[in-house]
């Protein structure tokens, strides 16, 4: 990119999103890291826009045009193949993201401008960030510095770079990408994912509520291939519990019931309080169609529930819009 900008970029409310894998048995929980009981995992290949998860991890594949193919094998491990393609991101990970360290190995063979990266999305606010380990062509992201963070064995620049009015997880919108480019590239290592989002929160670069965090594979009107394996070495985070604690004695959980095509129910149950505020997040361009035994605002994204007398027991229903994911939810005693 010789102009020096970010190349135009997606995301995300055209996907296609649904869980697929017929290997694994995926218990959804009400926060934290979905968990999912596997036995060993059959390799699996997509090429259509999807989430879900694979052998105990989360996955995560988009494209826009152009051949494209991910192949899933044991635990964290993907291959990517790509060739005469406009835009794609793809590879394995975790769904929700959070502070933990990262390690990984593999290939990267890209021919042209292509990313190697640690990639993910949060909400309030609303933030899409990439720590690249490597890259093809071109250095992204085409700005100016906003300083740098030592960490792990390397320098890495910060940036930080804006969309306005731009597809996203939860549709169009102005939102903030948050950067760090590693001055020298590798393949393979450790990523401390806390020391970037500290050193990116000293300058102001909050942060919302993790969405997913993949080690992905990027291509920008390239072709090329990756051989990836990812790992954690664990959250660096107090580990959730389920159901999540809630300040003031509140706590909610959150269960999976009937379901239809396009549209799943969900049950939610409060204890430890009667005058209760729930927040609900929703997974990507998901939508409230119903509600019962509570008032409810907001339509997608997060949503806010509150008693209206019907007790502390109730529900509502999704469109999936193309994301089958069960939503996440807390509660604060009023």
């Amino acid at each position: 990119m010789s102009d020096g900008l970010v190349p135009p970029r997606r995301r995300r409310p055209g996907r296609l999103r649904s869980l697929i894998g017929a290997a694994c048995a995926v218990a959804l929980i009400t926060t934290g890291t979905v968990a999912i009981t596997t036995g060993p995992a059959h390799a699996q290949t997509v090429t259509s826009n999807q989430e879900g998860n694979h052998s105990g991890f989360f996955f995560s594949f988009w494209k826009d045009s152009g051949n494209v193919s991910m192949t899933m094998g044991n635990g964290g491990q993907y291959s990517t193949q790509w060739s005469n393609v406009n835009n794609f991101v793809a590879g394995k990970g975790w769904n929700p993201g959070t502070r933990r360290n990262v390690s990984y190995s593999g290939t990267f063979n890209p021919n042209g401008n292509s990313y190697l990266t640690l990639y993910g999305w949060t909400r309030s606010p609303l933030v899409e960030y990439y720590i690249v380990d490597s890259w093809g062509s071109w250095r992204p992201p085409g700005a100016n510095s906003m300083g740098t963070v030592n960490t792990d064995g390397g320098t890495y620049d910060i940036y930080r770079t804006q969309r306005v009015n731009q597809p996203s997880i939860d549709g169009t919108a102005t939102f903030y990408q948050y950067w760090s480019v590693r001055t020298s590239k590798r393949v393979g290592g450790t990523i401390t994912t806390g020391n970037h989002f500290d050193a990116w929160a000293s300058r102001g670069m909050n942060l919302g509520n993790h969405y997913y965090q993949i080690m992905a594979t990027e291509g920008y009107q390239s072709s090329g291939s990756s051989n990836i394996t990812v790992n954690s070495g664990g959250s660096t985070n107090p580990p959730p519990t389920n159901p999540p604690p809630g300040s003031g004695g509140c706590s909610v959980s959150v269960s999976r019931a009937d379901e239809w095509s396009d549209r799943f129910n969900v049950n939610l149950s409060v204890s430890g309080s009667n005058n209760w505020t729930v927040s609900i997040r929703t997974n990507g361009s998901q939508s409230l169609q119903n509600s019962w035994n509570a008032s409810i605002s907001g339509s997608s994204g997060t949503l806010t529930a509150r008693p209206n007398g019907n007790g502390n027991n109730f529900g509502i229903t999704l469109y999936k819009n193309g994301n089958n994911t069960t939503p996440t939810a807390s509660c604060s005693a009023s």
